[in-house]
């Protein structure tokens, strides 16, 4: 051992629309947290911050890569082609065990375990992570792919995982961004008729390529359409990608009684926020909505998840309350 830092590149956003590659010290493996190469990170929402230039020095929260250092054996060995799950949950509390680590209240901090954020990044040649977030890649998936197991496929995948959807079911989709995107290829997956309401026309004939039926939001007759497609009764699940208010309401108007809808983006948070300090923040701002009578439901299988609305009928309602159909929010996860 010289002592000897070995440098690596790491990606910071210096400006609108304005990036650059700096120097950074090379992460080590310690205990049970991984040296990982990044061979793929996706864009999400930093691609915002880039436009509207939100300087940032650590970057990115998704990737999949290889395994090139350990520190002890453990659950991945050095080779091992993996997807770096999002976040840095402690593993041992309660929501942790179930599988649903998006959601735990004792986040590790990074800094405080490695020394610096050095590792923290995707958007890097080299990171940190504990092994029991390094799902193995199959043989025949390229690193391309496997990153969109996170954002782009993780959300919708776990809503529609929690809703039972199955192939009879017809499913309404808002919002064809990447998440969106990813809900019409996990509902094609399981054999479901989509709904697809989106404007943009790129996006509109992306989704018509996959197999869904697209309708224009804006039209003033989008929700008889929406109807008319459904002979009448609505929607049996809705999965709400764009987070809009206007898109949560029309998934609620266009769903059937006693069907299910799932918010799986972020919705904007209140300007007075009461959460306390420390509450995790990744994944709590997707279920932003006031829900009548809350009720826990288990999640499932993947990392994300959304908020089931279940419509019950004659429910009774606050005098304030505008008439849902008798709808109860039900919280997954």
């Amino acid at each position: 051992m010289t002592g000897e830092c070995i440098l690596m590149k790491r990606a910071v956003i210096c400006g609108v629309r304005a990036a650059a590659l700096v120097d950074a010290p090379e992460p080590q493996p310690q205990e049970d947290w991984v040296l990982v190469k990044v061979h793929a990170a996706p864009m999400c929402t930093e691609y915002k911050a880039f436009v509207a230039g939100d300087r940032r020095e650590y970057l990115g929260h998704e990737a999949a890569g290889e395994v090139v250092a350990v520190a002890r054996p453990g659950r991945v060995q050095v080779g091992d082609r993996v997807v770096v799950m999002p976040a840095y949950p402690c593993g041992r509390c309660r929501l942790c065990i179930a599988g649903d680590y998006i959601h735990c209240e004792h986040m590790v901090d990074f800094a405080a375990l490695a020394g610096s954020l050095e590792g923290s990044a995707t958007y890097a040649q080299y990171l940190l992570k504990p092994d029991w977030l390094l799902p193995a890649i199959p043989d025949g998936v390229s690193y391309e792919h496997a990153s969109l197991a996170c954002c782009a496929l993780g959300p919708t995948f776990g809503a529609l995982h929690a809703m039972g959807v199955g192939a009879f079911d017809t499913v309404l989709i808002t919002g064809a961004g990447p998440v969106g995107l990813g809900g019409v290829v996990n509902a094609r997956f399981r054999g479901v008729r989509v709904i697809v309401a989106e404007f943009a026309p790129g996006r509109a004939e992306r989704a018509r390529q996959m197999g869904a039926t697209v309708v224009d939001p804006r039209a003033r007759d989008a929700l008889q359409r929406f109807m008319e497609l459904t002979g009448g009764v609505g929607v049996d699940c809705a999965v709400e990608c764009s987070g809009v208010v206007a898109a949560q309401r029309l998934c609620i108007d266009a769903t059937r009684r006693k069907g299910q809808v799932a918010f799986c983006r972020r919705v904007p948070r209140p300007a007075a926020d009461h959460r306390q300090p420390g509450h995790a923040a990744q994944g709590a701002d997707a279920h932003r909505i006031v829900a009548l009578q809350p009720e826990p439901v288990p999640q499932g299988d993947a990392g994300h998840s959304g908020v089931a609305v279940r419509r019950t009928p004659d429910e009774p309602r606050a005098p304030d309350e505008p008439d849902s159909g008798g709808v109860r929010a039900i919280r997954v996860g």
